[in-house]
């Protein structure tokens, strides 16, 4: 088997790091030919990844085909905004019956899709339509250096997901299969919209309580918008859910928090996006989430302050009052259902 990561950021180097600590012969594609050529050199990635080294059996080219050529499974590890003109680039090079996998966490800000329809939309059945997803609470600074792990792969196959669980499943990392392909991605794009909330509460000086809340009651509307959406309730309990959360708002790993930390303490949201070389996918699936609830008559009071703080220049604490002088209502909500999903 050969495995292409296409995607040299920190979860890319990560993922490939994990398919060759399996002793699978893995290609890592940069976009940049300087990026590739440092790597290849230093034997680590020293801008996303550094102190971190990687396994001699990957394989580092900025060369698009060559990476792609006879690959049997592809991870697309690419910020959101970038895989529709990404897979458009690459798919005449895959071969056919290949297994794709995103491992991107976000939504395509123009057509509000999720990155397995922009896969599935792009590339042409006869190529495939093995197509997965993998998410969960994963730091790829923990993963690249074999910290335990467990993630989740989704896919409307089974076969297909199972087949991925195989190649990534190792003593360090391990994998579960969900077929609620809507759920696993949801619950991966929108925690960074309550990471950068929980960001802004602790820059605010705020305190555990209102960071606890904000998961709690963020978490509630990841799920109602999610079922709208056709997801399964019970997902969002799971690894890509309430996991993911749960690691995206605590840690200092988290470039969405980080990113809300600065906001808080009065930053600049544009000086922030300037003086960072990663994607803080937060930002836009904010929006997009936004777009969703409006279109779908969806309550999601968090989400709103959101986007009033990111997109409209609303003072945080004001975002705050608004949240907290809402009028009165029961914590438990008719949203759980626990339909069967899939398989």
């Amino acid at each position: 088997m050969k495995a292409a990561v296409i995607g040299a950021g920190s979860w890319g180097t990560a993922l490939a790091q994990v398919l060759a600590q399996n002793n699978v012969p893995v290609h890592l594609w940069a976009r940049r030919e300087t990026l590739a050529k440092d790597i290849k050199e230093h034997e680590e990635n020293r801008e996303y990844l550094p102190g971190a080294k990687l396994l001699p059996n990957i394989h580092i080219s900025s060369d698009l085909e060559e990476s792609l050529n006879n690959a049997d499974l592809v991870v697309m590890a690419l910020p959101s905004h970038t895989m529709s003109k990404m897979i458009k680039t690459s798919y005449k090079y895959l071969k056919k019956g290949v297994i794709v996998v995103s491992a991107s966490k976000g939504l395509d800000l123009e057509s509000l899709r999720r990155m397995s329809e922009v896969l599935s939309d792009e590339i042409p059945k006869e190529i495939t339509s093995n197509i997965a997803v993998i998410s969960g609470p994963t730091h790829a600074e923990e993963v690249v250096r074999g910290l335990p792990t467990a993630v989740v792969v989704a896919s409307n196959k089974k076969d297909v997901a199972e087949n991925v669980q195989d190649v990534f499943m190792n003593s360090n990392f391990r994998v579960y299969t969900n077929p609620d392909v809507i759920g696993v991605e949801l619950g991966g794009a929108f925690k960074n919209i309550i990471a950068i909330c929980s960001g802004i509460s602790d820059g605010l000086n705020f305190g555990d309580n209102s960071r606890s809340a904000l998961m709690t009651r963020g978490m509630v509307e990841i799920t109602r918008l999610g079922i709208r959406l056709g997801a399964n309730a019970a997902t969002f309990a799971g690894l890509s859910g309430i996991g993911d959360l749960i690691v995206t708002c605590s840690s200092n790993f988290s470039r969405n928090r980080r990113a809300g930390i600065e906001i808080g303490r009065g930053r600049d949201i544009k000086d922030i996006i300037n003086s960072t070389q990663m994607v803080i996918e937060g930002i836009n699936t904010t929006k997009a989430a936004y777009q969703l609830a409006k279109r779908l008559n969806i309550e999601m009071p968090i989400t709103e302050q959101a986007y009033e703080v990111l997109f409209c220049q609303k003072d945080p604490k004001e975002a705050v009052t608004c949240l907290m002088t809402r009028k009165g209502k029961h914590e438990i909500e008719d949203i759980v259902s626990f339909k069967k999903c899939g398989w």
